[in-house]
């Protein structure tokens, strides 16, 4: 059995890799002395993969929203019962989430590892679909869908996407709509699944005190063999470099207004080490401009402009990536005028350099901090993985990451004319 090591000698990390005759590849990072063991089965297909070629076909295939959501939830029926049920049996937490980009099935436990991998393994490459369940379904993921239409933060960060995009689909809820999954039917579902469950396109990780050897022979006892297929083509439609709208507003019962506002950035098409090093230069500079050590935070939280629930992240994809900035404000058209006022004075001055050099140094802390957890370093594997890098690629990017390039990312994210703002208000008495 051929396998792949990779040492981190310096932080005292391996990574195993192995790839499977189907194309599927495994992850093992051994963290001895942990009594808890994490497994993911993950697939690079998202929300966002509605439109695509099928290997072999030559004619593009549209499907419903929220279809990639609902498969994540028909996988976990089976013909001889429940695999949550299972899992249960076996003493292990199993969940599963789908993102705009993959769906990811996943457990931890103490015990019986080789147990619950196989399950993992083998339940996910089985698929029992019927009619009535899919109808079934419907109405279940119908009532997630309404509940999610009702959550004010759920709605102000989708608003802002929609400000974002015109046409991409990251800007459509991840469950689909009432009307769209009314349309999946039980055919469409396996046609899904055999393009996007193909072991070519999936990825195992496993993290823990395992090993290895132990782990691929499981592989190779539970993946089904099948020929290699070439790489899906995803379609995603014309977008603008500019903004769709500049503010969204929508009135729900919230107390205090929420907010979101941020940027629509352009310089997605980027590969490998590109794209940690720009995902980390956007999130630095972000915590410079109103990080909660920054003037501005300390300022707008002095007036009551926003206060312990203020967040912001940063996003980055294939076809996709943008920053958001947001949280509770009675008054949120302020805090993005702030926003505006603090870059341009940025812009004029330039940034601290200083104040660079502890942030980089504060946030290599807390990467650092993540490799004591099993969850943390799975999470992570899985978000980079199917962008060709890994976890571990950012300890060189942490140590390369210069100044001058933070100004270059400066001058290229934050662009105002990029600049979105998405509210939700209070109902009117």
């Amino acid at each position: 059995m051929k396998f792949e090591t990779i040492e981190y000698k310096k932080y005292d990390e391996t990574i195993y890799k192995y790839e499977h005759s189907s194309g599927l590849k495994c992850l093992v990072v051994p963290k001895k002395g942990y009594y808890k063991k994490h497994a993911t089965f993950s697939t690079q297909y998202g929300s966002v993969d509605n439109e695509f070629v099928i290997p072999g076909e030559k004619t593009q295939t549209r499907v419903p929203d929220g279809i990639a959501h609902f498969l994540e939830h028909k996988l976990f029926e089976q013909k001889d019962g429940s695999v949550m049920d299972k899992f249960a049996a076996l003493g292990s937490r199993p969940n599963a989430f789908t993102s705009f980009n993959q769906t990811v099935y996943l457990f931890s436990c103490t015990d019986l590892f080789r147990e619950n991998f196989d399950l993992l393994l083998n339940f996910v490459q089985n698929p029992y679909i019927t009619d009535e369940s899919v109808e079934r379904e419907k109405g279940i993921i119908g009532q997630e869908i309404n509940m999610y239409r009702d959550d004010p933060g759920w709605r102000v960060s989708f608003n802002l996407l929609d400000a974002f995009y015109k046409n991409h689909p990251v800007k459509f809820d991840i469950a689909g709509s009432i009307e769209s999954i009314s349309k999946i039917t039980k055919d469409t579902l396996y046609k899904c699944y055999e393009t996007f469950y193909h072991p070519s396109n999936m990825v195992v990780t496993v993290v823990g005190d395992v090993d290895h050897i132990q782990v691929f022979e499981q592989i190779e006892k539970n993946i089904q063999a099948t020929e290699k297929t070439s790489e899906i083509e995803r379609i995603f439609p014309e977008e603008s470099d500019s903004v769709n709208k500049i503010y969204v507003e929508q009135n729900m019962p919230v107390s205090t207004p929420l907010f979101y506002t941020g940027f629509k950035d352009n310089n997605f098409n980027l590969q490998g080490l590109e794209i940690l090093k720009y995902d980390l230069a956007v999130k630095l500079i972000m915590s410079m401009i109103m990080g909660k050590s920054s003037e501005l935070y300390a300022k707008l939280y002095d007036k009551g402009l926003i206060n312990s629930t203020f967040e912001m992240d940063f996003s980055i994809e294939k076809s996709y990536a943008y920053s958001m900035f947001g949280g509770e404000s009675v008054n949120p058209e302020a805090v993005k005028d702030s926003l505006i006022k603090e870059i341009r004075k940025f812009r004029s001055n330039g940034l601290d350099p200083q104040t660079f050099d502890r942030l980089l140094k504060a946030s290599k802390g807390r990467f650092l901090r993540q490799m004591n957890s099993v969850e943390s370093i799975s999470r992570m594997f899985i978000n980079l993985y199917f962008k060709g890098v890994t976890m571990f690629d950012y300890l060189d990017v942490y140590d390369t990451m210069s100044f001058d390039y933070i100004m270059d990312v400066f001058d290229m994210h934050f662009d105002i004319e990029r600049m979105a703002l998405s509210v939700v208000k209070g109902t009117s008495k």
